[in-house]
């Protein structure tokens, strides 16, 4: 047996890391502005995280949902209090599809309806639900039922209001595209669909899985927008590597034994990573270093040559580049030893850790600068 070739692999094996860097099985020294896909919040191996860990797994690393479990009543109330919504309540599950489809689903149970409008070039998963919402047809297969879901453009709240109806079970948008190419939504789209969803008794649900838990310089990046979605989800950053989903669900909705469950999820080391993990965003105040070192790093690119533009938040920013971007990536991989990830044909995706410094940030683009240059030669 052998695993299922589910990714194009670069030839490099990770095998430690601390802080920004990784090294791979050869010693070779890399500086990630990727954090494995968003993942990596407060860098790799932090002291705090894995002191929790560890101490967690020498006491229980597991137990059913079943039975109480306090730290999920921690991890909920630090959350509540971080992100600033502590009248909300917390489901917790594995991963961002997970709770997006959780999320989708407790919609539906509230309003008794199956219509949902997503966007173009949305991300929110692979699993049934999650990426039936999903403007990506190759990775729909023909068992995914989707009839229930209209796509529309994305950041068009014009096009949103005209297809609204009573009809409608919710709404669901990134406040931030990520695999779509780092497009921010805008504060009035994110505004009218709000008005909108309340006007037609419809549930907006805010897809925060890569945009949230600080990287955008807010704890979510719609909060830049000043309104209260009904569902917030959340995952990638929440674990720093270890599997953990949430949704942040509004006091509309009404918990009833049965409607949603889940195995893994909260278990006890899940909510070990995820407690060590806001701990630190807050006492290093890693959510004001993320505003700073994003706008530093967005005003330093978009002064290179063979830029088209640069978007983002935070430490959320997309380069799209005048030609594709995949030669540069590799060259910078390769050559320079920075991890960075895509977004398209054209698009550079930065997903460093939060805590990245700005002696980090002056590396990468010193390094960029040296790829681009090279490149377009």
């Amino acid at each position: 047996m052998k695993p299922f070739d589910v990714y194009p692999l670069y030839d490099i094996e990770p095998v430690r890391a601390q802080g920004s860097y990784v090294w791979d099985d050869k010693g070779n020294q890399y500086l990630d502005l990727y954090g494995g896909h968003a993942v990596i919040s407060i860098g790799h191996a932090h002291p705090h995280y894995v002191g929790k860990l560890t101490e967690q797994l020498g006491k229980i690393g597991f137990y059913s949902n079943s039975v109480r479990i306090s730290m999920q009543e921690e991890l909920a109330q630090k959350l509540g209090q971080l992100s600033g919504y502590e009248n909300y309540d917390l489901f917790l599950c594995n991963s961002g599809a997970e709770a997006n489809e959780n999320a989708l689903k407790l919609a539906s149970f509230h309003n008794g309806r199956k219509k949902v409008i997503a966007f173009t070039k949305a991300f929110h998963g692979r699993t049934a639900g999650a990426v039936a919402v999903t403007h990506n047809p190759s990775i729909v297969a023909p068992i995914n039922y989707n009839e229930h879901v209209q796509f529309l453009p994305f950041n068009d709240a014009d096009a949103l209001e005209a297809a609204m109806n009573d009809e409608i079970c919710a709404v669901i948008v990134e406040g931030i595209q990520g695999v779509g190419g780092i497009q921010v939504a805008s504060e009035d789209f994110l505004q009218r669909a709000r008005k909108a969803c309340d006007g037609h008794g419809a549930i907006l649900i805010l897809d925060g899985v890569q945009c949230g838990y600080g990287r955008s310089g807010k704890f979510f990046s719609h909060q830049y927008a000043g309104i209260h979605p009904d569902l917030i989800t959340t995952a990638k950053g929440m674990g720093n590597g270890f599997p953990i989903g949430g949704v942040l669900i509004s006091p509309k909705f009404k918990a009833v034994h049965g409607m949603l469950g889940t195995t893994f999820g909260g278990n006890h080391l899940a909510c070990a990573a995820a407690i060590a993990v806001l701990d630190v965003i807050k006492s290093e105040n890693l959510i004001e270093n993320a505003r700073q070192l994003g706008s530093y790093l967005m005003a330093n690119l978009s002064s290179l040559p063979g830029i088209k533009e640069v978007r983002g938040r935070g430490l959320m920013i997309g380069i799209e580049m005048e030609e594709p971007a995949e030669p540069i990536r590799k060259k910078l991989l390769y050559e320079g030893h920075v991890f960075t990830g895509a977004a398209g044909k054209h698009t550079v995706r930065l997903l460093p850790a939060l805590s990245l410094s700005k002696e980090d940030a002056d590396l990468f683009l010193q390094k960029f600068e040296e790829v681009i240059k090279a490149v377009y030669a």
